[in-house]
C-alpha cells in the first residue's frame, strides 16, 4: 500500500519516494538517521480551558465527533507502532481527561508489547480533573505525568484561561505529588508582560510539590494565528531571570529528550528548558504525532499530514493484517518524510493551519 500525504502548504512526496521508505525489519528510521520512539497521540481536539495564547473563548471549530479515532483504532496504530519500535505514547488533546473512556484507553495501550517489553504510557493534562481520575489512571498503567500550569496567581490564571479553575489544578498537582508517578513535571509556556515576572516563582512551587519546571517558548501553534515573536520570552531570559535567585548547572546527556535541564544550587531539584525556536534540537528528535481524527504528522510544525482514515476505515479495512500492514506502511512513509528541521526561523516558515489543540501537545 502506498502512503500519500494529505499536505496543506507543500508539495506531496512522490509515489517513487515514499516507496523507498525504510522496510519494516529496519524500524522508524528517517532518512538522517534519526530513530523514532516516541508517539503522541492526541485523544480530542476539545479542552476546558481557553489559554489566550492557544484559542480563541468562542467560535472554535471542533472536530466532529466521527471523525474521532475509537478506542479499537487507537490501539490498533499503537500496535503497530510498537512493532516498529514506538517505546513511548503520550496521550495529549486538547485535554485527554475529557475522553469518557481515559482510563480505558490508558489500560489497552499500556498492555502493549514491543520487542523490549511493555510500552511507556504517559500523558499531557491542564490536571483540572486529574484527582479524580488519577488513582484509575494508575491502575491502568499511567507511568508518567505532565501537568500544564502558566501561573501560580488566581486573578491570572483566570484571565490567561478564561476559567477561575486553578484550585481544581493545585488539587490535581497535589494528588499526582502524593502519587508514585515519577518523574513529575509542570510545563510552563513563558509569555512577556503575562508571566515572565514569576518565573523563579513557579520553579520554587515546582520544588516544594517534588516537581520538575519545565519553561516551554512559545511557539507558533496557535488556532487564531497571532504568534508575536516579539512577545515570546527566549531561553536565554529565562535563563538568566533563574540565575538571579539560583546556581544552575547543566544536566548531561539530554539525548531526544526536548527539554534542556539545568541542576538547581547543586540538587537534587532541577529545572527544564523548551526552547524550539530559539535553539531547536530537531537532529535528536524522535517523536511522532497522531492527531484526534487520524492524521500522522511528523513534526509539530508540519503542514503535511498523512492520513490514516482511508486505512482504518476504507475499503480494505475489513481485514484486521491488512490493515495493520497499512499502518506500518504509512507510519515509516511518514517518517521518511520528515525534513532535517522545523525552518521557524527561515523566511519562509509557514505556521501549521492547525492550532496546537487540534495537533496534540
Amino acid at each position: 500500500m502506498t502512503a500519500v500525504p494529505v499536505v496543506i502548504g507543500m508539495r506531496a512526496p512522490s509515489a517513487a519516494v515514499l516507496e523507498a521508505a525504510a522496510p519494516a525489519s529496519q524500524g522508524l528510521v528517517d532518512t538522517h538517521g534519526r530513530v523514532h520512539r516516541d508517539l503522541r497521540i492526541s485523544l480530542t481536539d476539545r479542552c476546558s480551558l481557553r489559554c489566550t495564547y492557544c484559542m480563541p473563548e468562542q467560535g472554535n471549530e471542533w472536530l466532529a465527533r466521527t471523525s474521532i479515532l475509537s478506542t479499537d483504532e487507537i490501539v490498533e496504530v499503537a500496535q503497530a507502532a510498537a512493532s516498529l519500535g514506538i517505546r513511548t505514547f503520550r496521550l495529549t488533546g486538547g485535554e485527554p481527561l475529557l475522553r469518557a473512556d481515559i482510563v480505558d484507553v490508558v489500560r489497552r495501550v499500556s498492555a502493549i508489547e514491543g520487542d523490549e517489553g511493555p510500552v511507556e504510557v504517559a500523558m499531557t493534562t491542564n490536571g483540572i480533573t486529574l484527582a479524580k481520575h488519577l488513582p484509575a489512571l494508575i491502575d491502568a498503567g499511567l507511568t508518567r505525568l505532565n501537568i500544564s500550569i502558566d501561573t501560580v496567581d488566581r486573578q491570572r490564571f483566570a484571565d490567561l484561561t478564561r476559567r477561575d479553575r486553578i484550585d481544581d489544578v493545585f488539587e490535581g498537582i497535589a494528588a499526582a505529588a502524593a502519587s508514585e508517578l515519577r518523574p513529575l513535571k509542570l510545563n510552563t509556556v513563558a509569555m512577556r508582560g503575562v508571566n515572565d515576572d514569576e518565573l523563579p516563582d513557579l520553579v520554587a512551587f515546582a520544588m516544594e510539590v517534588g516537581a520538575q519546571l519545565r519553561f516551554i517558548e512559545q511557539m507558533p501553534l496557535d488556532a487564531g494565528h497571532t504568534w508575536d515573536r516579539a512577545s515570546m520570552v527566549t531561553r536565554e531570559e529565562i535563563l538568566e531571570k533563574l540565575s538571579a535567585r539560583w546556581s544552575l548547572e547543566p544536566v548531561p546527556g539530554r539525548g531526544g529528550a526536548p527539554a534542556e535541564k539545568w541542576r538547581i544550587d547543586g540538587g537534587p531539584h532541577e529545572v527544564g528548558v523548551i526552547a524550539s525556536v530559539t535553539a531547536p534540537f530537531c537532529g535528536a528528535c524522535d517523536r511522532l504525532r497522531l492527531t484526534a481524527d487520524g492524521q500522522l504528522r511528523n513534526c509539530l510544525f508540519s503542514n503535511a499530514e498523512y492520513d490514516l482514515i482511508d486505512v482504518l476505515r476504507g475499503d480494505e479495512a475489513s481485514d484486521a493484517d491488512q490493515r495493520a500492514e497499512g499502518i506500518g506502511a504509512m507510519l515509516r512513509s511518514c517518517v521518511h518524510g520528515k525534513l532535517p528541521g522545523h525552518a521557524i526561523n527561515d523566511p519562509s516558515f509557514l505556521q501549521p493551519a492547525r492550532g496546537m489543540n487540534a495537533i496534540g501537545g
